[in-house]
């Protein structure tokens, strides 16, 4: 237990994300029950703490009163590792990523267009071969020759559903609500609106710089997918990926 620089006892455990180790100082419990699977002996590279004028703030942007102050500091905490994970080429995104065959696929698009459910019938295609990494905010680490890996995190979405694993990316998808699918291959000019848009873009305007250079180095197969909410719209993107990655 530690006195917290605005008042409260709290107590400070370290967890692992996406290979760094990273302490968490809060006010409540709820985040160290959120982020149990992740608990790590090993020291911290750096703390998060938690004010009250943090959580007041993830109360205004999520503007929505009736949240619980426990849960607003479970995205305060985020929020916070996500503005100091570019300095370890890691940047937070937007976005539902699943594994099949060792190799991860991330779905990105505008809210509601069907993310979550587009990665639901990779799962219903593929069965146990299809893992969930991280359905809402996963960590993404660019390396130095633009490959890349996914982590999951426990910050996953309405549904809950993550791994505490690691996966090599091999293709990002950006989707888009079709009666007819089809997809095809697009260029990093064509996909980078999308991907700043759905990258946490921080406000340390260092961070925010190394970000837009992680995207820049970013060197996976890019692809727009046109769906609908049937299985072979999963049956197309994932043949066509999974032909054309390797």
């Amino acid at each position: 237990m530690k006195n917290h620089p605005y008042g409260f006892l709290t107590m400070e455990k370290v967890y692992r994300f996406a290979e760094q180790n990273i302490g968490i100082c809060s006010v409540s419990d709820e985040i160290h029950r959120l982020c149990q699977s992740y608990l790590t002996d090993s020291s911290a590279q750096f703390t998060v703490q938690v004010s009250r004028r943090d959580i007041d703030l993830e109360r205004a942007n999520a503007d929505r009163p009736g949240y619980s102050d426990a849960y607003l500091e479970t995205l305060a905490v985020y929020r916070k590792i996500a503005e100091k994970m570019p300095d370890y080429d890691t940047f937070l995104f937007h976005g539902s990523a699943v594994a099949a065959d060792a190799q991860a696929y991330i779905f990105t698009a505008k809210s509601g267009t069907g993310k979550s459910t587009h990665a639901r019938l990779w799962r219903d295609l593929l069965g146990g071969r299809a893992v969930m990494v991280n359905d809402d905010k996963p960590l993404i680490r660019v390396h130095a020759d633009g490959s890349a890996t996914v982590y999951g995190t426990p910050w996953d979405g309405k549904h809950r559903l993550s791994s505490n694993i690691a996966v090599p990316v091999r293709a990002v998808c950006i989707l888009e609500r079709s009666p007819e699918n089809h997809i095809r291959e697009i260029t990093k000019a064509e996909a980078l609106p999308m991907l700043i848009q759905q990258t946490y873009r921080p406000a340390d305007p260092a961070a925010l710089a190394k970000t837009l250079t992680l995207l820049d180095r970013l060197n996976v197969k890019l692809y727009r997918l046109g769906c609908n909410m049937d299985i072979s719209a999963a049956e197309l993107s994932y043949h066509t990926m999974k032909e054309e990655c390797i």
